[in-house]
């Protein structure tokens, strides 16, 4: 099921499931209250998506994990070396925006560069999960970027001013609840130029142990997103770039460059 988080004009946000009707034409089937607390329960509204405001699905309550260098080629194209565990840092949850929304450019920065990944979606309260139970906690897959100041991050002892910035994490256009992450294409696109193309199985560590690892150190609320790492490509963004994370069996997320 794709679950998505929507508003219309000036009405309060609300969740969907996203479907097809008889012609094609792709709708949003309007959910009671909010699916990560409840079981999905349809009103019987349905809403074209050409009409409806998407948002980013979800606003994690308490926090978003980024995983660094957790592609290979990605950590060497950067000068690094590939960590033998997980390299973890945090983004606050106003760094979150969603589709069409505008990331905004930092005057602190001037090397904003762009990082296309999967996000996963938790869905329930968890601490130190045995990989034998990552699926019962996963409420689905979402598309990431995970912009980065890339400057900052250089000259800071720490990642949090350089990945937290607002507009920072951009998320949707949906989550995707029924899904197989191990092997999927992710690519990213600045207008037309593929900037990132790469595929999930070319992770250091899968999305199984990264939930194992991370739920050791924090417990993990319903909500909360970690970001899975970045292929190789990375690259800079400037004001009025039109940027596009691909993630297969998902979908598609693109958001402006504009300048503060």
């Amino acid at each position: 099921m794709r679950i998505a988080r929507f508003t219309t004009e000036d009405e309060e946000p609300r969740f969907a499931a996203v479907g097809q009707d008889s012609e094609g034409k792709t709708v949003l089937a309007v959910l009671r209250g909010d699916p990560l607390y409840a079981p999905p329960e349809l009103t019987g509204e349905k809403v074209d998506l050409e009409d409806a405001r998407l948002l980013a699905p979800v606003i994690p309550r308490s926090k978003v994990v980024g995983v660094g260098r957790n592609y290979a080629e990605h950590a060497a194209e950067l000068g690094n070396e590939a960590p033998a565990e997980p390299l973890l840092f945090l983004k606050p949850n106003t760094a979150v925006i969603g589709p069409d929304d505008p990331i905004v450019l930092p005057p602190q920065s001037q090397e904003v560069h762009h990082e296309a990944e999967l996000a996963v979606v938790i869905g329930r309260v968890c601490k130190d999960v045995p990989p034998e139970r990552v699926k019962d906690v996963v409420y689905g897959y979402t598309c990431g970027n995970d912009v980065t100041a890339r400057d900052l991050q250089r000259t800071d002892d720490q990642w949090a001013r350089a990945k937290g910035f607002d507009s920072f994490c951009p998320l949707g256009p949906w989550i995707e609840t029924d899904l197989n992450p191990s092997d999927l294409s992710i690519r990213c696109l600045v207008g037309d130029q593929v900037r990132q193309e790469g595929r999930t199985s070319q992770m250091i560590h899968d999305v199984t142990a990264l939930v194992t690892y991370i739920s050791a150190a924090f417990t993990l609320l319903p909500g909360d997103v970690i970001l899975t790492g970045t292929p190789a490509g990375v690259g800079p963004l400037v004001a009025g770039d039109e940027v596009t994370v691909a993630i297969e069996d998902i979908g598609a997320l693109t958001n402006r460059v504009v300048a503060s």
